[in-house]
């Protein structure tokens, strides 16, 4: 790469994501996302097909290789180009215990839902269903770290686990944090265990019934949704 020229990858999606740009649309996207970073005004089905073919045009050649490109298209300004970031990085090779400090990063610098839900349930849960007896004790950790995006991570991180859920665990991630006035974490646990009643609806209905009182509301409502 010469000196002053985009890294390939980066310049293959930026460019494409200009080509389809709506300026118009940019400030409302920024507006309901409750944010200054930029926008192109790119909707989501275009901007997943740009994402697409980034995958096919830039298989990793190996595990530093799908870092380094994850991290060209992450450190772009705007928010659509991160979004492909996340996307690209959703190749079920690299999704292991082995990517989960490159999650961790995703996580605290994106620091809003749009961002930390997708890497929690499709990335890092990924990385869970793949190897739990390795990714557990880094989640164990996670529910008690200082950054609250890293604590909704470990709640969210079994959302597409069904039968396979560590429903003990899930519970105890939930009394854990359930004293917390944060949304984002009283939303995370009430949509984690929404999702797990599902599979074991007894058990969930056990569990509000017996923390009702420590559960806040929110939560309490959308854990029993579909109860």
């Amino acid at each position: 790469m010469l000196p002053g020229m985009a890294d390939p990858i980066l310049d293959f999606v930026v460019t494409r994501l200009q080509a389809q740009a709506d300026p118009e649309r940019a400030p409302a996207m920024a507006a309901y996302m409750k944010t200054d970073m930029p926008f192109f005004g790119v909707a989501a089905a275009p901007r997943r097909k740009v994402g697409s073919a980034a995958v096919k045009a830039f298989r990793p050649t190996d595990r530093a290789d799908y870092e380094a490109k994850v991290r060209a298209l992450w450190g772009h300004t705007h928010r659509e180009t991160k979004y492909v970031a996340v996307q690209f990085a959703a190749q079920k090779r690299w999704i292991d215990v082995a990517s989960l400090p490159l999650y961790r990063q995703l996580v605290v610098e994106g620091a809003w839902w749009d961002f930390v839900d997708e890497v929690a349930a499709r990335l890092v849960g990924g990385a869970l269903a793949n190897a739990p007896a390795a990714v557990f004790p880094v989640l164990d950790r996670w529910i008690d770290d200082d950054v609250m995006w890293l604590r909704r991570t470990a709640i969210l991180a079994q959302l597409k686990m069904k039968e396979r859920t560590d429903a003990e665990r899930l519970f105890r991630y939930c009394r854990a944090r359930m004293h917390e006035t944060e949304f984002f974490v009283r939303k995370a646990i009430g949509w984690a265990l929404r999702q797990y009643a599902y599979v074991d609806p007894d058990a969930v209905r056990a569990f509000v019934d017996a923390e009702k009182g420590n559960l806040s509301g929110l939560t309490y409502r959308e854990a029993t949704k579909h109860l």
